[in-house]
């Protein structure tokens, strides 16, 4: 099996490691698997074949192939990581996973959970703050707020981590040059402060929706009836979000669960699946441990998963009627609207200040310790990070319209054509948003380092997983604007003889637009910005900006890293604003803010 191993200097990876499992009495038992596997795929396939051909060929072939995507990059990496954790030295065993649950581990895991309740609770509770002030009171500098509020989106994992180090690390500016401290933001509250500021705007952006589609009219009866602002807040606004606040805080907790960037960098002594997973794959190659302890860390990630997708659904927020509102009453009064401006504009302010702390990384000499000018940095780091750039930007370059176009395509067929296997179909595909990346990047090596799909190594394997792992929310956005659009355009197209993929490309995706930019603008980001995963798939000829960042942090090259993070923002800020720009806002739904 293939792991990337890194040179002396942690700069870029070399080559990779080939660890070779002995023959034994597991091959019948690995082929017995496969076989079982195979047949059951071409069974069922065969099925669907027979039964969608018949009544559509140009459906059918575009269902069986899209089946056959999920089935080979989805399917089967996942299947490939189950069997190897139960192999020990090449003999089917449980010993992995009596190791995996012993008090060692489940020590890691319980650090886990408790960082992402952590992390969850606090940024639902900011995400809460920032959608209530933006979207339900007469905030000003709403477009302002909103553009800082999702910075942490739309730049690298641990930039963030890298600017704390900076600020409050061993040799930090504040904490050791200005402060003189000797506690350290290693840990559980560097961590927690860390997550909090990078996924809160995950919680802002889900409140932001269902605080914007609450019909004020409900309100507005609750003031007429005499109660106060706080009274119709607290009994109708508060309860009537609830499925924004539950998403929010799983969603949170579930990206919280599969950071793997942050804690490697800020966790000192306190351990977590996710590095744990990692240190085991690329520390002692053990393969088999990292499998199990991926899917040990899988377990809450996919329950959160599925809470979120199944028991939020079923909840009935409806506050829709007859006739659309177009005004929002704001709820609060003058004092708590400047409480809620004060809170948050300081927290913006701190954001900004980590920001602009790793752009004064990229000209200071040896931070911590020779804070004096210099532009050596940018020399050195466009020296040894130029091919890491135009790589990681070729791959996105590619990933972006094709995840995008298959989306699109997804959606199409899951909201618009009956198939057998349509719920399956929709299950299986939506799984890699819930599946850590660490288990996505060993099961890509454990499936693709050997004949007929030999991909290890290779650009395409990064290209394949940029698309798979965002998928899932582009398919989301897809169906969405879907079941906005009457299908009566789409038939009348179809009885005047347009085939499925002349509707798609001549009506579908012209009215499904912002969605179709939303979802690649997405994309981009998450694939420039990638790490969990990608650190186990780069190779000597394709490397990661993001890896090669990791690696100069790790090695106290915090220049280095500030200029690569640096332009790595600024590729990410210009492609995201320009996909901005394209998607246009829909005046008709606008809402304005009325005061009573």
């Amino acid at each position: 099996y293939f792991v990337p191993v890194i040179d002396d200097n942690g700069y870029q990876a070399n080559g990779a490691i080939m660890i070779l499992v002995p023959n034994s009495t597991a091959t019948g038992y690995m082929n017995l698997l496969r076989t079982i596997f195979i047949s059951a795929a071409v069974i069922f396939l065969g099925i669907m074949l027979v039964i969608t051909f018949t009544r559509d060929p140009i459906t059918g072939f575009m269902v069986l192939a899209l089946f056959g995507i999920v089935a080979v990059f989805i399917a089967y990496p996942l299947l490939e990581a189950v069997r190897l954790s139960f192999m020990k030295d090449g003999v089917v065993s449980l010993q992995t996973w009596k190791e995996t649950l012993s008090p060692t581990y489940l020590v890691a895991l319980w650090g886990s959970l408790r960082l992402g309740v952590l992390t969850a609770t606090i940024s639902t509770l900011v995400g809460y703050m920032f959608a209530f002030l933006i979207e339900r009171t007469s905030f000003r500098r709403k477009k302002v707020m909103s553009t800082l509020a999702t910075m942490p989106v739309i730049s690298p994992p641990f930039s963030l981590s890298l600017s704390i180090i900076l600020l409050f690390g061993n040799n930090g500016l504040i904490s050791k040059q200005l402060l003189h401290l000797n506690t350290s933001i290693y840990g559980l509250a560097g961590l927690t402060l860390v997550e909090v500021i990078g996924m809160f705007p995950i919680a802002f952006m889900t409140i932001s929706g269902v605080l914007r589609q609450i019909d004020s009219t409900v309100e507005d009866a609750s003031l007429d009836l005499s109660a106060s602002k706080w009274q119709t807040f607290k009994a109708i606004t508060l309860p009537l979000s609830a499925p924004g606040i539950v998403s929010a805080w799983l969603l949170v907790f579930t990206n919280s669960l599969a950071d793997f960037a942050n804690p490697l960098l800020l966790s000192g002594d306190y351990r977590v699946l996710s590095t744990e997973a990692y240190m085991l794959v690329t520390g002692r190659s053990n393969l088999s441990a990292g499998s199990a302890l991926s899917f040990l860390l899988l377990m809450p990630t996919i329950t959160a998963f599925l809470i979120q997708r199944q028991w939020v659904a079923k909840k009935s927020y409806v506050t829709v009627t007859g006739k659309p509102s177009t005004t929002l009453t704001e709820l609060t009064n003058k004092p708590v609207r400047l409480s809620l401006e004060v809170v948050s504009w300081t927290f913006i302010g701190f954001i900004v200040a980590l920001y602009l702390t790793i752009v004064a990384g990229c000209f200071v000499v040896n931070w911590g310790i020779d804070y004096s000018f210099t532009l050596a940095n940018w020399g050195e780091a466009l020296s040894r990070g130029w091919t890491s750039i135009r790589d990681t930007v070729t791959l996105a370059a590619i990933a972006t319209p094709t995840a995008g176009l298959l989306a699109m395509l997804t959606a199409m067929l899951l909201v618009r054509k009956k198939f057998p296997g349509k719920r399956l179909l929709e299950v299986v595909i939506m799984t890699p948003y819930a599946i850590p990346g660490t288990l996505i990047g060993i099961s890509y090596i454990l499936a693709f380092n050997k004949p007929p799909l030999l991909l290890v190594g290779t650009g395409a394997i990064i290209v394949i997983n940029y698309v798979i792992r965002e998928l899932p929310v582009g398919v989301e956005n897809g169906i969405t604007a879907l079941h906005q659009i009457d299908p009566a355009i789409e038939e009348s197209a179809a009885d005047l003889g347009a085939d499925v993929t002349t509707v798609f490309r001549t009506i579908v995706l012209p009215l499904v637009r912002p969605a179709f930019l939303s979802s690649m603008s997405y994309t981009f980001v998450r694939s420039m910005t990638a790490v969990s995963a990608i650190i186990f798939l780069i190779s000597a000829r394709w490397n990661h900006l993001t890896v090669l960042i990791f690696n100069f942090s790790e090695n106290l090259r915090f220049g280095l890293a500030s200029v690569l993070s640096t332009i790595l923002i600024v590729i990410v800020l210009l492609v995201w604003t320009l996909m901005q720009v394209l998607v246009k806002d829909d005046k008709l739904t606008q809402k304005t803010i009325s005061t009573r």
